[in-house]
């Protein structure tokens, strides 16, 4: 349900407001979110979204300044780094990615999640089946 609530916010979700393509009401539903809401983000976001767009200039499905001017909109959103992240690593994000075979990068979302007491919003398949089997809850556009 959208309440203003904060989330933790994955790559994916943000990528499908930038790649027409992947364009959902899912990921509608968590940009209109923040009109109310702040999104954390791990450490590791702002590299996988800086590395996303390169790979999709890469691959023509962007330009560079298609990518300079949805960053710009992107940097004035209400999105927070958590800058507490690294020093979960090595415990706590290494044990997430072991139990549910999870790269470290999707692992630190749910560490954060869990940490934090907060929802994440996804769209990684993967990653939501390993939210639910943590217990952690997941956005809800509904």
């Amino acid at each position: 349900m959208i309440n203003g609530t904060s989330i933790i916010l994955d790559s994916s979700v943000a990528l499908s407001w930038f790649f027409k393509d992947e364009s959902n009401d899912y990921a509608d539903a968590v940009l209109a979110n923040l009109a109310q809401a702040t999104a954390i983000v791990p450490t590791i976001w702002p590299l996988e979204i800086a590395n996303a767009l390169l790979v999709g200039e890469r691959r023509g499905r962007s330009t560079a300044e298609q990518a300079l001017t949805w960053t710009i909109l992107v940097s004035a959103l209400p999105i927070a780094i958590d800058n507490e992240t690294a020093g979960f690593v090595f415990d706590a994000i290494l044990s997430i990615g072991r139990a549910h075979s999870l790269s470290a990068y999707d692992a630190a979302y749910i560490e954060l999640a869990a940490r934090r007491g907060l929802r994440l919003a996804t769209l990684d398949t993967r990653l939501r089946k390993a939210a639910g089997a943590a217990g952690i809850a997941l956005f809800s556009a509904e």
